[in-house]
């Protein structure tokens, strides 16, 4: 595997036509694999009213539809940005083999795009992030990750 700028070329021409239909921002994301490109998506945000349909996520759904597993070993992510906080974390969670990117966060920034603070609240003190998160400590909660822990059928990602 190595890069191959028809694939990138293809993202930035999803990111704008995405963007020029009112789909949402100017994103665009497919996921290769074997030179093959097995999923893709541009932003929807707006337009499904979905805050987590970037096009990072929406071309991973798509792979992983296509071909019946929730993992992307052995696949490559190309996007026409460098991916947001959550982004980045689904990309984590897929395991591709790589991601290539055109715009990086800044540019993203300079276009309105701004997940700076995304970045920071994250090492924030949970009580005192600008969206509090309040820890409920809970038996049976706590019950079900045992249970899942001695569950020898479990599918481990």
């Amino acid at each position: 595997m190595s890069f191959n700028k028809e694939f990138l070329k293809y993202v930035i021409a999803l990111s704008d036509a995405g963007s020029a239909a009112g789909h949402g921002g100017p994103f665009g994301a497919i996921v290769v694999k074997n030179g093959e490109i097995i999923g893709e998506g541009f932003n929807s945000v707006t337009s499904l009213n979905d805050p987590t349909a970037h096009a990072e996520i929406v071309a991973i759904r798509d792979a992983c539809s296509r071909i019946n597993a929730f993992q992307l070993d052995g696949c490559e992510i190309y996007t026409s940005c460098e991916p947001c906080p959550m982004c980045l974390g689904a990309i984590y969670w897929a395991r591709p083999d790589r991601v290539y990117f055109a715009n990086t966060r800044n540019q993203a920034a300079d276009a309105g795009f701004d997940d700076a603070f995304i970045y920071d609240e994250i090492a924030v003190d949970q009580q005192i992030r600008s969206i509090p998160m309040i820890h409920c400590p809970d038996k049976d909660a706590e019950m079900v990750f045992e249970k899942w822990k001695l569950n020898p059928d479990k599918t481990l990602y």
